[in-house]
C-alpha cells in the first residue's frame, strides 16, 4: 500500500512540474506565446496540491513539535532563497519569499500572524512597518527647514526584499501513524526571517540576528506555494514546486526547540554562548524523534 501511494505521489509531482515548465516554448511562433497554455492544456490541466491523508487523534501514537531554523547560506537551501535579482529573469521564476509576499497583497493568503502559535493576525500596515524604512538626510532637514518642504531626492527608503531574507522558520509536528506504521512529518507554519530593517546596513554581527517578520499557516498557503515554481538545477524542464520541497523535507534545517514543559523554551536558553553543544543538541532531539519509529519494531 505504501509503495503504491510513493508511486502515486512521484508520478504526480512529474506530471504537474512538466506540465508547467516552459509552457509551449517549442511551439511558440512569438516570445508572447512563451508561457501561455492552450484550451486544450487549459481543459486537461487539473494541478493541484497532494491533498492530505485523513488522519484520526486516535491513530496517533506519539507526536512531538519542533521549531526549525533553515539557513539560507547552505547550498542545499538556496531552491528556497533565489533569485532575488528578478530584473532580467522571468516572471515565472521568483523566490520563496516574493512568492509570499506577492499573495498576501493579492489576498490568496487571507492571514498572517505574530508567532508560531498563530495567536493573532498583522495588518498590512503592520507588515509595511517592520519591512521598510524611511529616512530623510541632512540635506533634506536644512530644505524643511528652510522652505518647509522636502524634495523626493533627499528622502531615503529602504526597504526589506528577498535579498535580506537569511533563513525560514518552520513549525511541523513528528506524529507516528499506528495504521499506517509510521513516523510522518506535517509542516504546520513557515516564517521568513530577516535583521531589523533598522539595520540592515549595520556591520555589528548582534544586528544581523535574523527574525521572523510574520508566520504563515502552511496549509493555508498550499496552493500558491504549488503554483510557484523552484528551479531545478539538474533538470530545467522539471522544477519543483515550493509546496513539494517544503512538504518533502527537500532543504536543511537545525532543530531550534521543541515542545516541553519548560513552555517550550529555546535551545540557546538552556545551554547560552556554545554553538557546537547547541547543535548537538539539536541533533540528539533528532534521534531521539527517530529512535521512536526505531523502538517500535522488534524481531
Amino acid at each position: 500500500m505504501n509503495y503504491k501511494s510513493l508511486l502515486a505521489v512521484v508520478f504526480g509531482v512529474l506530471i504537474s512540474s512538466s506540465a508547467f515548465a516552459q509552457v509551449n516554448i517549442l511551439n511558440a511562433k512569438s516570445p508572447k506565446e512563451i508561457g501561455v497554455k492552450t484550451e486544450e492544456q487549459k481543459a486537461l490541466d487539473n494541478d493541484k496540491p497532494l491533498e492530505y491523508g485523513y488522519v484520526d487523534d486516535r491513530d496517533i501514537m506519539f507526536a512531538k513539535m519542533t521549531w526549525e531554523k533553515v539557513v539560507l547560506d547552505e547550498r542545499v537551501n538556496f531552491p528556497l532563497y533565489y533569485p532575488v535579482d528578478t530584473n532580467n529573469i522571468g516572471a515565472n521564476r521568483r523566490s520563496l519569499y516574493d512568492v509570499l509576499t506577492k499573495a498576501i497583497k493579492d489576498g490568496d493568503v487571507k492571514d498572517v500572524y505574530y508567532d508560531s502559535y498563530f495567536t493573532g493576525t498583522r495588518t498590512a500596515k503592520e507588515l509595511k512597518d517592520i519591512t521598510t524604512k524611511i529616512d530623510t538626510l541632512d540635506i533634506g532637514y536644512d530644505q524643511l527647514n528652510a522652505d518647509g518642504r522636502v524634495d523626493p531626492e533627499y528622502i531615503r527608503k529602504t526597504e526589506i526584499s528577498s535579498y535580506n531574507i537569511s533563513a525560514y522558520l518552520i513549525k511541523g509536528l513528528w506524529y507516528f501513524d499506528k495504521r499506517q506504521g509510521e513516523l510522518k512529518y506535517r509542516l504546520l507554519g513557515i516564517a521568513p526571517a530577516a535583521p531589523d530593517v533598522n539595520f540592515l546596513d549595520s556591520d555589528d554581527e548582534a544586528n544581523k540576528e535574523p527574525n521572523p517578520l510574520f508566520w504563515v499557516f502552511f496549509p493555508d498557503a498550499r496552493e500558491v506555494l504549488h503554483n510557484a515554481k523552484s528551479f531545478n538545477e539538474k533538470n530545467s524542464s522539471v522544477p519543483f514546486s515550493f509546496d513539494h520541497i517544503l512538504n518533502a523535507r527537500r532543504f536543511n534545517g537545525v532543530i531550534t526547540r521543541e515542545e516541553n514543559v519548560f513552555g517550550d523554551r529555546k535551545v540557546e536558553d538552556y545551554i547560552a554562548e556554545n554553538a557546537l553543544m547547541q547543535l548537538l543538541e539539536s541533533e540528539r532531539i533528532k534521534e531521539k524523534i527517530r529512535n521512536f519509529e526505531l523502538n517500535m519494531w522488534s524481531y
